[in-house]
């Protein structure tokens, strides 16, 4: 519930770390707490991530981070932002084709979260809803993008967005099928090779998934890259002729 004594200012400013200033200090800045926060997903993942833990990480208290940021959320909207701005999206005077510029751009997204599994629990959540630097930099170079691919503004949005929807969500259950992978210590073929009989097994009395599966004993790492990219070129075939 609203406090009726609350500023509006302040009630927005609650909202989210974008909205309110920054703090100036000389040794632990907000950029070295995003860095170490990343460093410690990357290496842990998102559950080892607490106040206390980076505090620790940082040579300092919990309660120094909380003058740069007030808890976890906003811990976590900064470093997802941070990580958006891994992304790259064609410069528009280089004249690439649209759909090798969105080509481009989406393995680059997939590269950044394959790179940090952990953005697999967020990003299926949050998308782009973030008001962060990099990603209404990401957002508003798309959207240049679809524009001048010949989208007009409404459809540009919409294209953009089933595009994103796509490649975060096929890109997230990549990333939790290699982490489930590392979890257990093994190389991608050797798990592979130790599920086989199993699913051989189950498959028995199912012909359509059984030759689905002897397809499957391909190349992992190619058979990934095959998925993602029909997938990729099934949909900007869809939109083609909405150019």
């Amino acid at each position: 519930m609203t406090n009726p004594n609350q500023n509006p200012e302040q009630a927005i400013s609650a909202a989210s770390v974008w909205t309110r200033p920054r703090r100036a200090r000389e040794h632990l800045t907000r950029e070295r707490i995003v860095a170490e926060a990343i460093a410690l997903l990357d290496s842990d993942g998102l559950e080892a991530l607490t106040m206390r833990t980076l505090g620790s990480r940082l040579g300092a208290g919990a309660t120094s981070l909380y003058r740069h940021v007030a808890n976890r959320d906003e811990l976590i909207e900064l470093v997802v932002d941070e990580v958006y701005g891994e992304i790259e999206v064609p410069d528009q005077s280089h004249a690439r084709a649209w759909r090798d510029a969105v080509a481009y751009c989406a393995d680059s997204v997939r590269a950044m979260i394959l790179r940090h599994p952990w953005t697999a629990t967020l990003l299926g959540g949050v998308g782009l809803a973030y008001l962060g630097p990099n990603v209404l930099r990401l957002n508003e170079e798309l959207l240049a993008l679809f524009e001048s691919g010949g989208f007009d503004v409404a459809e540009a949005e919409l294209a953009l967005s089933a595009v994103m929807s796509y490649i975060i969500g096929i890109s997230i259950t990549e990333a939790a099928w290699l982490s489930a992978i590392a979890r257990s210590g093994l190389t991608e073929d050797q798990w592979i090779t130790g599920l086989r009989p199993a699913i051989e097994h189950a498959t028995e009395n199912h012909p359509h998934l059984k030759a689905s599966a002897e397809i499957h004993h391909r190349d992992p790492k190619q058979g990934r890259e095959e998925n993602f990219r029909y997938g990729l070129d099934r949909m900007l075939d869809g939109l083609e002729p909405r150019r």
